[in-house]
């Protein structure tokens, strides 16, 4: 059984149909890679599953349980979470209490205040932030500021981690970071699935790949399946990509 099953999901806003008929679904510990051209409709589907947007036809399952159409913070209690593309922390929090109110939702709550700072600090320094605890959010570089979303998004307690773009505008020794920080989330149970430009390591990282180009679901295989598929190739990874 699947931890996430997404079924015939569709998704349209006035004629333009962002989603058309997607199935979908992600294994306990698999990291998924979801990839396709700008517009093919990926943060919309990780939108969906979140509940920020409403399917229009389609069902959405989680541990075989239907949660399509709950709100946001009910998709986050029965344990998905979300980094953005675009960083959004809480920029006149501390890094600390950014995590912190992380932490206040989510699925296992913790018993109080103490135990939620405790694992606030705990999850800054798994994502190599534990010296900029007492930092403002807005002082921040750009690596730092997707290790806070990614920590953010960690501190609810996830099963299954939806990382959108995560390695935008990184060099190639953040993004080796940022690959390590991803195994080593994963290695310690949490499912993944991650939009991403960078192909290397979104092929290099992933179990599976789906691909979608328009809303629609291309195709789906193994990393070395979709480099050679000629659809795909046409539709997004050009010929430089497959040689």
């Amino acid at each position: 059984m699947p931890l996430l099953e997404i079924k015939g999901v569709s998704k349209a806003f006035g004629g333009l149909k962002a989603l058309s008929n997607v199935d979908f679904y992600v294994n306990d510990g698999e990291i998924v890679g979801l990839i396709g051209p700008n517009g093919s409709g990926k943060t919309t589907l990780f939108t969906t599953i979140m509940g920020s947007l409403k399917c229009d036809q389609g069902t959405i399952l989680f541990r075989n349980q239907d949660i399509t159409g709950l709100n946001p913070y009910q998709v986050c209690r029965k344990g998905i979470a979300r980094t953005f593309q675009l960083t959004k922390p809480f920029s006149r929090m501390t890094c600390l209490e950014n995590v912190m109110v992380g932490r206040s939702f989510g699925s296992d709550l913790p018993s109080g205040l103490k135990q939620t700072k405790k694992e606030a600090e705990e999850i800054l320094a798994f994502t190599g932030l534990e010296e900029k605890g007492q930092s403002p959010a807005s002082t921040l570089n750009i690596i730092e500021r997707k290790r806070l979303e990614f920590a953010r998004a960690l501190a609810t307690r996830p099963q299954l981690l939806l990382l959108d773009e995560m390695m935008a505008g990184l060099n190639p020794m953040e993004i080796n970071m940022a690959v390590r920080l991803i195994r080593q989330i994963n290695d310690s149970g949490v499912s993944v699935v991650i939009v991403e430009h960078v192909m290397k390591a979104v092929l290099g990282i992933s179990k599976r790949v789906v691909v979608l180009d328009a809303g629609k679901k291309i195709a789906e295989g193994t990393p070395h399946e979709v480099v050679k598929n000629q659809v795909v190739i046409d539709a997004y990874l050009g010929k430089s990509t497959h040689a």
